[in-house]
């Protein structure tokens, strides 16, 4: 995470990515493991999903833990940074049903 001149840079700078915003609400319902985000992203890449969790997890806004099994069971859960974004990120989504409303009425 690198700071910005201004903190809304900040916090964009930190969350973009593709899926980034959509990791951090699907772990808002809890723990999941990595097959497990890969059912609920389809539309990326392994390789690509796998670069933003190291991302997330470099930023400090997940943890990933490593159960010592075979096959070995990784999980990923939001740190408490993370759930601290949680009502801007709900906020986020709610804007963004609006402009998909307004969209909707400009293709009609």
């Amino acid at each position: 995470m690198k700071k910005s001149y201004c903190p809304i840079d900040t916090f964009i700078n930190t969350i973009k990515g593709k899926r980034k915003g959509t990791i951090i609400l699907h772990l808002f319902q809890g723990k999941k493991r990595y097959s497990e985000l890969v059912k609920l992203l389809p539309d990326i890449s392994e390789r690509m999903l796998t670069k933003q969790l190291k991302e997330l997890e470099a930023d400090g806004l997940i943890s990933r833990t490593v159960y010592p099994e075979v096959p070995p069971r990784v999980e990923y859960s939001l740190t408490a940074l993370g759930e601290e974004i949680q009502p801007v990120l709900k906020g986020m989504y709610k804007g963004g049903l609006l402009f998909e409303k307004s969209i909707a009425k400009d293709e009609d």
